[in-house]
C-alpha cells in the first residue's frame, strides 16, 4: 500500500516550469505537515507547497498570487527533500539553502514534507485564493477610527451628525443597532471611537480602537461535507479552517433523498433547517475558537451551496426543485443576516449567498466559477465539479454554457459493492502491472473499502492492461492469464458475479463497472452536447478543471482514459481544489470580486438536458 509510486518532481530553468518525464504528476498522494501549527494536509502530489497551503487555510505570505515575481512566500522545509528551483538560488543565499529555505509556490510536492511557515510579517495589499487569483483587498466591511469633540451648550449637534460630520467622504444610512451603540460607545470612550461600515450603512459604534479586528466567515455548505473559513478581513489571510459532515446526513446522502423527505415527513423541512444550522453554528464556533475571535468580530458571512443546500438552509420548500419543470424559489436571494443561517456573529452581521445558475446548478458552482475566473479567460475551458450530480461549464469566446448532469452515487461510493466515503481505510489510488497490484489507502490503515478516486482509478487501471475489454466487461478467464499472469486468480467468483479481488473482502464487481458506465456516460453526455452547441470540438479544448472535493483527488490519466472528460492530453486536466470555498472567501474579499459573482446570472447561460430529444440517444452512444 502506498508502494513503489515514482514521485520524482518535473524539471526547472530559469524559474520558469518545464516538464520533464513522467508526463504527468506522479501517482498517489503527499502527507504535508505545516509548522507552528501543527496541522496537517493530503493532497495531490503536483501541486505547489503555496496552493496546498492556500486551500487549507494556511496562511503564506504572497502578493503575486504564487507566480513567484514576488518573492514573498518563504518557507522552510524541515523534513523531506526539496531540490532548489533556479529561482530559488536567487532569492536565497547558499547557507539558507542548505537550511531548507524554499519558495513555497515553486516547490511543487512529490514527497511526504514538513515544513515551517514564518509568521506573516507585513499587510498584504492583496489576497491571494488556493486558484493563483490575486484578489484585490477591499471588503464591504471597513472600520474607521473617530476622535471626536464633546457636545457643548454651544455645539448641540446629535451623537449621529456628530459622528457622520466626522465621515463627510462617506454617505452613510444609519442603522437602529449603530443608533443603539453610538452613545453609550461615544461616553464611556471619551469620544474616541470606531465606526463600523458595511457598504453604506453604518452598522455599530465600538469604544476605542477597534480596526486591527475586522472578520468574516466564508461557508462551502455541501450535501455531505461543510467547509468554514474564518477570515481576516484586515489582512485578507485565512485564520482558521475547519470542516465537518453535514448533520443533514440521517435524511439521505443526496439532495432528492432529502427533498422526498421534506415531500413525505410533516416538520421535516424544519428539522433540515435546524439541522443545517446547527452545522453551521458548531463549525463556527470552531474557528473563531481557534483563531480567538469573538463572534461581534465577525461583520459578515457568505455562503456557497446547491440549491436544494441553500432552500433547506433558509427555510424555503425544496420541493419545486425535485421534479419538472425544476423551478426555484429565487436565483438571487434578498438582502440576509447571518441569524438566519444560524451563525453566531455580530447583530448586524450580513450574509452573502451566492445565487444559482439553475435548480441543479446552484451557487456553489456559481462561486466555484468566480474562483477559477472563467468568465475572464480567453482560453477555450471546461468546468467539471464530479458528484452525485455533475456540474459542468463551457468557457469559450462564445460565452459561458451550464449544465447538471445525473451522474448518480458511484463516485460518493454508493451503489457500489464494497463502496465507502473517502475516510480511514477507502482504497484512493489503484496501480496494476500485469504481475503486480499496488494499492494506496487513506489513514494508511488495512483496507476496508473503495472510494470514488479508488474506484475510478481500478476501471481505468484494469482497462489500461486488458482485464476489462472495451464493453466494460471483465475478459475470459483464459485471456486474463495471457494479458496478467500475476493477477489473474483475482479474478474470481462472488456468488453469480465475476469480481476483481483488490484486498481481502474488498473487491471490484461487474455491476460496479456498470455503475461506473452509467456515471460516465451522463457526464460525458453533458459536456458533449455542450461543445456542439458551441461548435467546438474536443481538441479545441485548452483546459479541463476539475473541481470539488472529489476532483481534487481524482487522477487526471483516468479521467480521460474512461472518457470522463474529453481525450486531451493529460497535462491540461488540472484539479482545481475547493472552488466553491474559495470563491466565498473572494466575496468576502472583494466588492468587486462579489459583484462579478452576480454578473455571472446574466453571462452564463443555462441548457436543460431531461428535455433535450438527443439526450437519450447520445447517452446510450457513451
Amino acid at each position: 500500500m502506498g508502494r513503489g509510486l515514482d514521485r520524482r518532481p518535473p524539471g526547472r530553468a530559469g524559474g520558469r516550469r518545464v516538464s520533464v518525464a513522467p508526463a504527468e504528476p506522479p501517482a498517489g498522494r503527499v502527507d504535508l505537515a505545516f509548522q507552528p501549527s501543527g496541522r496537517k494536509v493530503r493532497v495531490p502530489p503536483g501541486v505547489t507547497l503555496f496552493d496546498a497551503a492556500s486551500w487549507n487555510g494556511i496562511a503564506i505570505d504572497s502578493t503575486c498570487g504564487g507566480h513567484g515575481t514576488c518573492r514573498k512566500c518563504k518557507v522552510r522545509v524541515v523534513a523531506g527533500d526539496v531540490p532548489p528551483s533556479n529561482l530559488d538560488l536567487r532569492a536565497f543565499d547558499v547557507p539558507e539553502i542548505k537550511d531548507g529555505w524554499r519558495l513555497a509556490c515553486r516547490v511543487q510536492v512529490a514527497a511526504d514534507l514538513e515544513v515551517d511557515v514564518p509568521p506573516l510579517v507585513t499587510r498584504p495589499k492583496a489576497a491571494t485564493v488556493g486558484v493563483g487569483r490575486k484578489v484585490i483587498l477591499r471588503p464591504a466591511v471597513q472600520k474607521r477610527l473617530l476622535e471626536l469633540e464633546e457636545a457643548t451648550l454651544a455645539d448641540q449637534r446629535s451623537d449621529v451628525e456628530r459622528l457622520l460630520d466626522a465621515m463627510p467622504d462617506l454617505e452613510l444610512r444609519v442603522d437602529l443597532h449603530a443608533l443603539r451603540t453610538v452613545g453609550p460607545a461615544l461616553r464611556s470612550a471619551g469620544h474616541r471611537v470606531t465606526a463600523v461600515v458595511v457598504d453604506d450603512a453604518l452598522v455599530a459604534v465600538e469604544p476605542g480602537d477597534t480596526t486591527g479586528r475586522m472578520y468574516a466567515l466564508a461557508f462551502d455548505l455541501g450535501t455531505t461535507t461543510v467547509v468554514a473559513t474564518l477570515l481576516d478581513l484586515v489582512t485578507g489571510a485565512p485564520v482558521a479552517v475547519q470542516s465537518m459532515l453535514n448533520k443533514q446526513q440521517p435524511f439521505g446522502a443526496d439532495v432528492i433523498t432529502r427533498i422526498s423527505t421534506v415531500m413525505t415527513q410533516p416538520g421535516a423541512l424544519d428539522q433540515l433547517r435546524d439541522l443545517a444550522h446547527e452545522t453551521l453554528a458548531e463549525l463556527s464556533t470552531q474557528v473563531l475558537e481557534e483563531g480567538g475571535v469573538a463572534p461581534h468580530e465577525v461583520y459578515e458571512i457568505a455562503l456557497a451551496g446547491n440549491a436544494t443546500m441553500t432552500h433547506i438552509a433558509l427555510g424555503v420548500d425544496p420541493e419545486p426543485l425535485g421534479m419538472a419543470p425544476f423551478v426555484m424559489a429565487t436565483r438571487r436571494w434578498p438582502e440576509l443576516r447571518a441569524a438566519d443561517l444560524g451563525v453566531p456573529a455580530h447583530a448586524v452581521a450580513r450574509a452573502v449567498v451566492f445565487p444559482a445558475l439553475g435548480a441543479y446548478v446552484g451557487g456553489d458552482i456559481t462561486s466555484g466559477l468566480l474562483a477559477s475566473g472563467m468568465d475572464r479567460d480567453s482560453r477555450t475551458r471546461l468546468f467539471i465539479d464530479i458528484g452525485t450530480n455533475c456540474e459542468i461549464v463551457l468557457g469559450s469566446d462564445a460565452g459561458l454554457l451550464a449544465t447538471a448532469a445525473p451522474a448518480g452515487p458511484a463516485f460518493e461510493g454508493a451503489a457500489i459493492r464494497c463502496g465507502m466515503r473517502a475516510a480511514d481505510g477507502a482504497i484512493e489510488v489503484v496501480r496494476l502491472t500485469p504481475d503486480e497490484l499496488s494499492l494506496q489507502v487513506i489513514g494508511d490503515v488495512e483496507p476496508r473499502g473503495l472510494c470514488g478516486s479508488g474506484l475510478v482509478d481500478a476501471v481505468a487501471e484494469l482497462v489500461r492492461i486488458g482485464l476489462i475489454d472495451p464493453s466494460g466487461r471483465f475478459v475470459p478467464e483464459d485471456a486474463a492469464s495471457e494479458i496478467a499472469p500475476g493477477l489473474a486468480h483475482r479474478l474470481t467468483m462472488v456468488g453469480a458475479e465475476r469480481v476483481f479481488v483488490l484486498h481481502e473482502g474488498v473487491y471490484l464487481s461487474q455491476r460496479d463497472v456498470r455503475e461506473l458506465q452509467f456515471a460516465k456516460a451522463a457526464i460525458s453526455t453533458g459536456w458533449t452536447l455542450l461543445l456542439e452547441d458551441a461548435g467546438i470540438g474536443a481538441g479545441d479544448i485548452q483546459q479541463v478543471l476539475l473541481a470539488g472535493s472529489f476532483g481534487s483527488y481524482l487522477s487526471p490519466s483516468s479521467a480521460v482514459r474512461l472518457g470522463l472528460v474529453p481525450k486531451i492530453p493529460v497535462l491540461r486536466v488540472v484539479s482545481a481544489g475547493n472552488v466553491a470555498g474559495e470563491g466565498a472567501k473572494m466575496a468576502l474579499l472583494s466588492e468587486r470580486e462579489r459583484a462579478g459573482a452576480m454578473a455571472l446570472l446574466d453571462e452564463v447561460v443555462y441548457v436543460e438536458l431531461s428535455d433535450r430529444p438527443d439526450f437519450n440517444d447520445r447517452f446510450v452512444e457513451q
